[in-house]
């Protein structure tokens, strides 16, 4: 990155990459999947991680992708270039749906996804309490950690823990500015870095 600032993003990572943690790309990074993007971990590590980008909303909802699935007005996000034909989810109901992961406190990801539409049946779920994604973002474990220490990846703590607060469009924006006023810096970079 052609960094203007006197400080680089390695010095500004105090934080190790773990389960339930985000990965804020980088202003310039210009990959198509995860340009301004942010990812919350679901999985990390010796294997490697697993992770979904949180703020690429795509232009669908689970209805329109499934037709079993009961009415649910639900979005669907791009989670990432990996198995971009299987549908994935979090939600915060781990404590009704089987064989769901703990993520963090109150944020899990998969489960039974038979009692998940019995859930939605009998609106016992929400929207606002799931979030769907087709496709995920996966690393071995030394290829993140290369693109970290190419400072392609900001590490953060998630702040919040209601899946509705992550569907915020200006997710990428909004995390930097709440780390603080060096990462806030970065969140005004323009995308193209020809207009400095």
């Amino acid at each position: 990155m052609n960094n203007p600032l006197d400080y680089t993003i390695t010095e500004l990572n105090k934080l190790a990459p773990k389960k339930g943690r985000l990965l804020i790309s980088e202003p310039f990074m210009d990959d198509p999947y995860f340009k301004r993007s942010v990812v919350l971990l679901t999985e990390y590590s010796n294997d490697g991680a697993l992770g979904f980008i949180l703020n690429k909303p795509l232009d669908i909802t689970i209805n329109d992708t499934m037709e079993d699935f009961p009415p649910f007005d639900a979005p669907i996000f791009m989670g990432g270039p990996v198995q971009s034909d299987s549908l994935f989810y979090i939600h915060s109901q781990g404590e009704f749906i089987e064989s769901s992961v703990k993520i963090t406190e109150n944020l899990y990801w998969s489960g039974n996804f038979d009692q998940l539409k019995q859930l939605v049946k009998d609106q016992q779920i929400f929207p606002h309490e799931i979030k769907f994604f087709i496709g995920y973002s996966g690393w071995d474990k030394a290829q993140l950690t290369e693109e970290i220490e190419s400072e392609s990846w900001i590490i953060s703590d998630i702040k919040s823990k209601e899946i509705n607060q992550l569907n915020d469009v200006n997710l990428w924006k909004n995390t930097l500015k709440e780390m603080g006023s060096k990462f806030s810096v970065l969140s005004n970079f323009p995308e193209d870095p020809s207009y400095n």
